[in-house]
Formats: structure tokens, sequence, C-alpha cells
């Protein structure tokens, strides 16, 4: 045997070896590379029912507007799959790209936070749950973060301090260990805080993962069957939903793996918009539902500066005088609640910008505006 071949053979068995070594979260990382937004195909899930599917009826104008001319070049810049508006509970305007259909399903990333967020709720109507203040040592004890004082509050808020790093591009992370990993209880439990809970803004995805071990707890039942049992079967979601997991019959990777379509997605957002009522059946007290949207302005970010684009969960614009909850993905996943419209709007996409205006990804003043101009528009054709 000549020596280049020796040297490739030993090359490729010392490669195997490495291969053989690494975590199994991070062979699944370097297979897949980065998410997408079918990443559900990779991974376990639980199915939400779709038990009592009921259409979206349509408004007079579905199928009149177009996406303004000034936006196009913007708003296809990230490509987007799915673009819904809904006003006055209506179907005002369905768009899908690139082979997108309005009966595909799409990863929410993490617009799941504010669906935990939700169910948060829920649980607290039904008595699981006290309140927002009850200390989260009543349900997660041997967790390390529950010798802090830290209640359920702090974790909706992202107030918890936990010692999380929210780095989604290193291989290391904690994210991506969560992301592609398998054991989620076994790799929170030992985390503690790295900053004294409720005192400074940091947005991390343990938190909500927190959350979704409290639901657990709290309501004896795996939270994709308490989302179905208390929303998905009772806002008339027309396709079943998936939440992936950790790993076959495991934890809910609650922080992340929504997956549903466009019009469905949209169905949380009228919810949102309905102060919780849904048909003349509150599903979600109105209060909570007023909490979850108000910015937690008095608590400061990791910069020093409020946090009024916070509230539970949840993520609040403020732009040309209006306030404007919505739920937020890492890949461009979007819904919009515009309150003074009676409107919502859904944005579904493989990208984001990476520049920032005060902590928004401006991608999102982009949709925020051409919403505005479309909504214009069917104005003028209304007179």
């Amino acid at each position: 045997m000549n020596k280049p071949l020796k040297i490739t053979i030993a090359v490729l068995v010392g490669l195997g070896l490495i291969i053989l070594l690494m975590p199994s979260y991070l062979r699944t990382a370097l297979v897949y590379q980065k998410p997408g937004i079918d990443d559900y195909t990779i991974f376990h899930n639980r199915t939400l029912k779709a038990s009592h599917p009921i259409p979206w009826g349509k408004d007079s104008l579905f199928g009149k507007l177009k996406i303004p001319r000034t936006h196009e070049d913007s708003f296809f810049k990230f490509d987007p799959v799915a673009l819904i508006l809904v006003k006055d509970g209506k179907l005002l305007h369905e768009e899908y790209f690139h082979g997108h259909t309005d009966e595909m399903i799409s990863g929410s990333f993490s617009m799941a936070k504010s669906v935990v967020a939700l169910l948060v709720g829920a649980a607290i109507d039904d008595g699981f749950i006290e309140d927002v203040h009850q200390p989260i040592s009543d349900f997660i004890p041997s967790f390390a973060i529950s010798q802090h004082d830290v209640t359920v509050y702090d974790l909706l808020t992202m107030t918890s301090g936990l010692d999380w790093d929210e780095e989604y591009a290193a291989a290391f992370s904690i994210t991506t260990k969560a992301y592609y990993g398998n054991d989620l209880k076994k790799l929170l439990k030992p985390i503690g805080v790295s900053s004294p809970p409720g005192s400074v803004f940091n947005y991390t995805s343990g938190t909500t993962q927190l959350l979704a071990f409290i639901l657990g707890k709290a309501t004896g039942m795996h939270i994709s069957d308490y989302a179905s049992k208390k929303i998905w079967s009772k806002i008339g979601a027309e396709q079943d939903a998936l939440w992936s997991l950790d790993q076959e019959d495991g934890m809910e990777k609650a922080y992340c793996c929504f997956n549903s379509t466009a019009r469905d997605f949209a169905r949380l957002g009228q919810l949102v918009l309905n102060n919780g009522l849904w048909e003349g059946k509150q599903i979600i007290s109105s209060e909570y539902i007023q909490q979850l949207t108000t910015p937690i302005s008095h608590i400061r970010d990791k910069y020093g500066k409020p946090t009024d684009y916070y509230g539970y969960q949840t993520w609040i614009l403020q732009h040309e005088g209006m306030q404007i909850p919505y739920f937020r993905g890492i890949l461009g996943q979007y819904i919009f609640i515009f309150p003074e419209m009676d409107a919502v709007m859904v944005r579904l996409g493989h990208k984001r910008s990476d520049y920032r205006i005060n902590n928004t990804p401006s991608d999102i003043l982009i949709y925020a505006d051409m919403f505005m101009d479309m909504w214009q528009a069917m104005d003028l054709q209304t007179e």
C-alpha cells in the first residue's frame, strides 16, 4: 500500500471516529446545517387535531388587492411563502409564493412563544396556575432556577435571569443543543440564573421552555394536548397542527416549533384581536390578553432602555401612532394584530432582515407600511 493511500485511509478513519464521538445533537446539526421552515419533517411531532374546522369567510374585496408595486422589491427580498390579511374576521387577501399552498404547514419558530403565553392564560383561567405571580418552585422544585424566587411573571416577561446563551449560529451553544438535542429536561434542569429575577429583560428560549414544563406539571397534560383542547378545537382551525418534540413521545420544543398553515396562524392573531373571545365564547380571559399585549415599559433591557416592545412572550411594535402586537419567528414568521383596523396579517417565509431598529428587525417595518398602503387601497375601492 503506497503512502498517499495510507494517509487518506488514516484521515478517513480519524474523521469517522470524530463523528462517532460527537454528541448526537451536533451530528444532526452538521447534517442539516441551519434551521428551515420544514424542519418538522426531521423531528418527532405531536398532533393538535382540527376537530371542529370552520373555513374563513371571505370579504367582499377578497382577491382584489395586490401587493403595492412600491413594496414589491422589499417584500420579495426575504423569500416569502405566504401572505394573509384578515379584516373584520374575514379573509381579505391570500397569496402564496415559491410553490407554497394554503394546505402546506410551516414552522413557527419563536411565534410558538406567544402560543405558550396564551396557554398560560388558559391555565390561569382553569385554576391550574393561581396567577402570574405564583413562584415556579411550586411546579418544578428540582430545577436549579427554582431556587431563586422566580415567578411565572418573570418567565412571561423574559426577566427570569436564566443563564442561557441565545446564540443560533454557534455549534456548541445551548440553543443549538435544545433545537437538535433529544432531552430538554436534562438540558434545562441544572441551569440557574445570571442576573436577579425581575431586574432586566433578556430574551431567552429556555425561559419559554420552562413555561412549558410548568404547564405540563400544572395541567397534567402535554402542552400540545392542552393547546388542542383549549384553543385549536375552539377557533375553527381547518387543519391539524404539529408541535415538534425532543424525542419520540417526548417534550414539545415549546419555544420554537409549532407548525401550521398561514390560515390557521391567522386564527391565533384573530383570537388576540378579539381579546380572547371566539364566536361568543371567552376562550382566554380578556384581562389576560390585555396584559399579554401591554408593554413592560417599567423594565429595562440589557442596554438600559425601557422595554416598550414586549409584553407576555409577545412583541409589540410602536409605529405610526399605533401599538401593534405581533408574534415573531427567526426566519420572518409573523402574525401582526392591528386593533385600530380590526385586522390581522400573517407573513411566512425563509428569511428576515439582519438589520435592527430599536430591537426590531427592519423587515417588520416593511410589512407594517405595506399593510397600511394595502389598507388605503382597499378604502379607495370602497368609496
